[in-house]
């Protein structure tokens, strides 16, 4: 497989290697079915991903070694199974429909969302469509509205949860990227989170315009609210009557951001097989971070910020069923504990 891989992307690939490539993709069924190959279209659809992969590899190769920093094997591979294919799945949304296409990347920490998010823009941008990202974390309000914020609730005693975004900016930038042929500057927000010693505010807003794809990513985007009967027996760090009144409220919050679902034409979940892992990724990102000079948190320090997290918007309770749902999600790339991949689906075909 690797070997036929360097081969597309030297343009030495032969006949036999492309045969070995189509059948390889349509031994995962599950992944083929996700990206709607079947025996029918595989061939065309190795050609195309076959063009695009020793097109776009070079320049990308270059960007990934300076920050990326994968192997080329890891890098090749990832882009042949999931880069490539997803990116143009997107296109081929945005080309059935008259507006711009809003596609949201739902992940918890770690999981590599903005990673995604980043790659997907580039491939957008080489198939040339005009894409542009937005993070929750950009809709965040003010510092100094987030201080009476925590004036009137001293349970958010971090920027995150549901309530500390600025819902209606949300709307506005949405609706206006949504729009067909808008060809007027829209100011895409932006947040620094290195403001006020790590409180975060707002920064120098994006000017784009003209956009075809929206990548609309966050650690809840698509999440909807659950009963509140769920949490009377809730998984930890979820155990104190607090820790409840907490989470129903956090629950109740989440009503304010259906309109902004309302505004996603597809959904992608970065869906880990243990939640749990995000404690490590978190605890290793930091060490990095520490390591390079920078400021950053102890892995206690990590663990607790993580668990307030969980206890606002515990996975389990809302991420897990909604990749069950397909009416509500397009595809799910699992993560494991190595952050490799694992399975990629379709909910439908679970």
């Amino acid at each position: 497989m690797h070997d036929s891989l360097y081969r597309v992307v030297a343009g030495t690939d032969t006949f036999g290697d492309r045969q070995q490539l189509a059948t390889a993709i349509l031994q995962d069924s599950e992944r083929a079915t996700a990206f709607g190959i079947t025996p029918e279209n595989v061939a065309e659809k190795v050609d195309t991903r076959s063009q695009l992969l020793r097109s776009f590899y070079p320049a990308f190769s270059e960007e990934c070694d300076r920050s990326l920093q994968l192997p080329a094997h890891t890098l090749i591979a990832t882009l042949w199974h999931l880069w490539l294919p997803l990116a143009m799945q997107i296109a081929a949304c945005r080309q059935e429909q008259s507006r711009p296409l809003i596609q949201g990347i739902l992940g918890g920490q770690g999981m590599g969302k903005t990673t995604l998010a980043a790659v997907l823009r580039a491939i957008s941008g080489h198939l040339g469509y005009r894409t542009c990202s937005l993070s929750i974390d950009d809709l965040y309000k003010t510092y100094s509205d987030r201080l009476i914020l925590q004036q009137q609730d001293p349970r958010l005693i971090w920027r995150g949860p549901p309530g500390t975004h600025d819902v209606e900016l949300g709307l506005m930038v949405l609706e206006q990227l949504h729009q067909p042929n808008f060809d007027k500057p829209i100011q895409l927000p932006r947040f620094d989170k290195s403001a006020y010693n790590g409180a975060g505010d707002r920064s120098t807003p994006e000017e784009v315009s003209n956009i075809d794809i929206v990548l609309f990513e966050g650690w809840f985007i698509g999440v909807r609210p659950i009963a509140p009967s769920a949490f009377d027996n809730a998984p930890p760090p979820i155990v104190t009557a607090f820790d409840r009144d907490f989470a129903r409220d956090m629950n109740a919050k989440l009503h304010d951001y259906l309109p902004l679902w309302a505004h996603l034409d597809r959904l992608i979940v970065l869906y880990p097989t243990d939640y749990r892992y995000s404690i490590a990724w978190r605890q290793q990102a930091e060490r990095q971070a520490i390591a390079a000079g920078k400021a950053g948190m102890t892995d206690s320090e990590i663990e607790e910020f993580v668990k307030y997290f969980w206890r606002s918007l515990h996975p389990e309770l809302f991420i897990k069923p909604l990749v069950e749902q397909k009416s509500q999600v397009d595809v799910v790339i699992e993560i494991m504990g190595a952050r490799s991949l694992g399975r990629v689906y379709r909910p439908e075909n679970i």
